[in-house]
This record gives structure tokens, sequence and C-alpha cells, in this order.
């Protein structure tokens, strides 16, 4: 990991904040530490940001709200804290949009090795593959919105999405007519160490066809090529 990844910790407890910054920084990473939103935005304002620490209970805007807002206009990863115990937050949190979620207490190792896998999955794509940030995504008869995660057809019938759903169409059509190999997507749809040998982004490939109607059999949108991954075919258009 380089010395320039910078961590952006958000947890209203100053104790916390004081040991999770000492061990990132002796552990080779730049970190600036806020105890509430506000503060957290004119951080990002700044830039330089590579991941984001958020703890979902804060003063004024809690961590749903923030990491909801900042995905809206942003792809930088997002960990979740969270001394709560209900899955049902959990699940949340990943819906809208954070990459992984740590439920207090948690070691600081622990920390430092998910954000060393969330940041190289955030890297296994070329700058150059790298997403725009953009509301509606308009592509083959569909529109993706990407803040309130539905998609939209041309009937005007909406269909939603789970948070595995969408975060697959995205990364396709963030991607259009470029082939993304099966270790890319899993990289990039799983916020921690997948297994080689899972399949599973086969089974997410079938449920997102049947999803847009696609036929498996001849699709039209996302295609299979043979021996290298899938790809999204066509235009994608993109709205503010």
């Amino acid at each position: 990991m380089e010395t320039s990844d910078h961590i952006l910790i958000v947890d209203d407890d100053a104790e916390i904040r004081r040991l999770l910054t000492s061990y990132l920084v002796k552990n080779g990473l730049r970190v600036t530490a806020v105890g509430e939103g506000k503060a957290m935005r004119k951080a990002l304002e700044v830039g330089g940001v590579d991941l984001v620490v958020l703890d979902l209970m804060l003063p004024g805007d809690d961590g749903l709200t923030l990491c909801r807002d900042l995905r809206a206009r942003s792809d930088v990863p997002v960990i979740m804290l969270t001394a709560r115990g209900d899955e049902t937050d959990r699940i949340v949190g990943l819906e809208i949009g954070a990459d992984d979620y740590i439920a207090k207490p948690f070691s600081s190792r622990e920390l430092l090795a998910r954000i060393k896998v969330i940041l190289r999955r955030a890297r296994s794509l070329p700058p150059n593959m790298r997403p725009d940030v953009s509301r509606r995504l308009r592509f083959g008869g569909w529109t993706l919105d990407t803040v309130d995660r539905h998609l939209v057809s041309d009937a005007g019938v909406v269909t939603p999405l789970s948070g595995a759903d969408f975060r697959l169409l995205r990364i396709f059509l963030d991607h259009p007519n470029r082939v993304l190999t099966r270790d890319q997507l899993v990289d990039l749809t799983q916020g921690k160490e997948a297994d080689p040998l899972d399949r599973s982004i086969d089974v997410q490939v079938s449920r997102l066809r049947h999803r847009l109607g696609d036929d498996p059999r001849d699709p039209h949108l996302i295609k299979t090529v043979r021996g290298e991954g899938y790809v999204l075919a066509g235009t994608v258009t993109r709205d503010p």
C-alpha cells in the first residue's frame, strides 16, 4: 500500500479517532479524523480522500444519511462502523452503497485489513475505466436512477434493485463495450476477499439479465465473451 493513501475517519468518539489515527499512521496511511457530518463534508471538499471510515451513530446527520449523500456524487469507498448488533442496519448500509461494514468493538488490525482489501478492489480497473458520477444512466430502453437505485423502462415501469444487482449493473454501465473478467466483477462487487473458485458472479449476471428482460440464450445487453467474461453492449448516455 502506498503512503499516499488518505483515510477519512468520521466518528464522534474522540478516543476511537485517536486510537485509529495512531494505528493507521503507523502503518503508512495519511489520516484525517472528524467527529460529525459537517466536518466530513468539508474534508471531502478539500479532496484527496481515498476511503471513508464512517460511524453509523453520529450527532446531526447519521451515517446512513451521509453515506447515501456521498454515494450520490462520489464513488469513494466507504466502510461503516456501528455499535448496533441489528443485522438490518448492516443490510441497509450495504444497500445504500457502503462497501463494507464492521460492528464495534473491532480491532484496529481488522480495520486495516478491510481498508487494504477495499482499496485494492477499487483500483482493480485502470484509471481510464473509473466511473463518472451521473444521476441517470440510459441504455437499451432502460434508465437507471443511481440515487433512488431503481430501473425505469421506456413505458415508465419502475423495477427496484437489490444492492447486489445495483452494484453489478452500475459496473457494466460505467464501462460499456469493455470486456470485464469474472475476477474483476467479483473484486468490484464484494467487500471482502472472495473465493477464487466462487461462480456466484454468473448467478448474479443471470439474475440481472432476467430483470432486464435479456434472453439468456441470446442476450443483447449483457453478452458472454467465452473464456474472458462479460460485456455490456450498446450505448450508455448520462444525465446530470
